[in-house]
């Protein structure tokens, strides 16, 4: 300064007159008289202790931190590496300081596109959640998740570049092999995006349908693969799992690539990502075509066969009323569906003893030959010998009772006549 060079943020320590050290930052400028000769130095100072201690601290939580941090300059060298990128690749800080990051640890398919991420925040345009393989020092290779944020001065100018990463290896590994078991599952498993397009469709789904990934990915789940008729109910169950709120146990129709109908039970799961915010929707389905024309073989046996059948749910409504029945009693299917079948069809003096049948198959307790009781819509009192059993559905929750019956009204008025003549005889 005295030969005319002034200096700018020189940082150097002063002792205190108690002995404690502490540090200045000094714009050392030249002072003159009014000649332009040089008299003497001025110095400004700014006390940069408490800086210089928060700075050692900041450096100590990176190179401590539990997540690999690193940092390059405008140059793409490198100038930060912590002790958990150490761990993590492989390289010690002194293998790594002043290398070029791209060149050097990023593979060959990657390099580019590092690259770019990097040039954006030496621009001010930092990345979020960039995927990326290094090559550690053994030649694996890792996968990280990297946050790239524009490193500045005092002064704001850009210096480099700081990335906080996360060693995503073991869960992309996880994922994969999700992806794989979601992708070999005996069930049709299928996904679509916040747009309700498809995103996931795996080869159960495929083979049940008939249209390949490429088929369906990207396009419009509910408008291009749902009957018109159950367009507004399925679209209703993706935009509430896209609310949050699954739904089990729904029934819906696809149609195949070949045209053919097909009945599928759904589960809509709610999709999220890692910070837990909704990024679609994931149904595993249940092909239940089979099932359903099945059950309405069952339906049909049981309301043309030759006996009495009935049922009632777990309130005693009747929800099962065969033709049989129905001629039996007079009543039409809809003149008892929904009515409590003891209250309403059963002799007061019986009134008992078949809620109490009824109760029992409700615990799981069947009964077989019961007699009793009903009255006729005419009036009539008719006499049935029944069987009950407990009704249960896929889970084996039980859902109701189905009762057998047989119309043993003759049959007792016969053995009452037979038992008056062998009483007379």
């Amino acid at each position: 300064a005295l030969e005319g060079r002034e200096t700018a943020n020189f940082e150097f320590p002063l002792m205190t007159k108690a002995g404690v050290r502490i540090y200045v930052l000094l714009n050392a400028t030249t002072r003159r008289d009014d000649q332009g000769n040089v008299i003497g130095v001025v110095g400004i100072g700014q006390d940069i202790t408490g800086r210089r201690a928060q700075e050692r601290e900041y450096t100590r939580l990176i190179d401590t931190a539990n997540a690999p941090i690193f940092g390059v300059d405008t140059e793409g060298l490198v100038n930060v590496w912590n002790q958990c990128a150490m761990r993590l690749v492989g390289y010690c800080t002194n293998e790594v300081m002043g290398h070029s990051l791209v060149k050097e640890f990023i593979t060959d398919d990657y390099k580019t596109a590092v690259q770019a991420v990097l040039d954006r925040a030496l621009q001010g345009a930092e990345t979020e959640n960039f995927e990326f393989p290094l090559i550690t020092k053994s030649g694996m290779h890792i996968e990280v998740l990297l946050n790239a944020t524009a490193r500045r001065d005092e002064q704001g100018c850009i210096i480099g570049v700081v990335g906080i990463g996360q060693d995503i290896t073991a869960r992309l590994a996880q994922e994969n092999e999700y992806t794989k078991l979601i992708d070999t599952a005996n069930a049709p498993i299928f996904g679509v995006d916040t747009q309700g397009k498809v995103n996931v469709w795996n080869q159960c789904a495929m083979q049940l349908v008939g249209y390949s990934s490429e088929d369906v990915m990207g396009k419009h789940l509910v408008q291009e693969f749902i009957t018109d008729e159950y367009k507004a109910a399925v679209q209703s169950v993706l935009d509430q799992a896209l609310c949050g709120e699954e739904t089990a146990n729904f029934e819906f129709p696809l149609i195949t690539k070949g045209g053919v109908r097909l009945y599928v039970l759904l589960n809509a799961t709610t999709r999220r990502n890692d910070r837990g915010n909704i990024i679609g929707m994931v149904g595993i389905g249940q092909d239940i075509t089979g099932r359903l024309a099945q059950e309405r073989e069952y339906s049909r046996l049981i309301n043309t066969a030759n006996a009495p059948i009935f049922g009632v749910d777990t309130q005693g409504r009747v929800n099962v009323w065969n033709q049989c029945a129905m001629r039996l009693v007079g009543y039409s299917a809809d003149e008892v569906m929904g009515c409590s079948l003891v209250q309403e069809f059963i002799t007061d003096d019986f009134k008992i003893a078949v809620q109490t049948v009824l109760d029992r198959a409700l615990r799981g307790e069947e009964t077989e030959n019961f007699d009793f009781p009903l009255i006729t819509k005419g009036g009539s009192r008719i006499e049935i010998l029944l069987n009950a059993t407990t009704r249960r559905d896929e889970q084996g929750n039980i859902i109701g009772v189905v009762g057998i019956g047989q119309d043993i009204t003759a049959r007792l008025a016969q053995e009452r006549g037979y038992s008056k003549l062998i009483d007379s005889t």
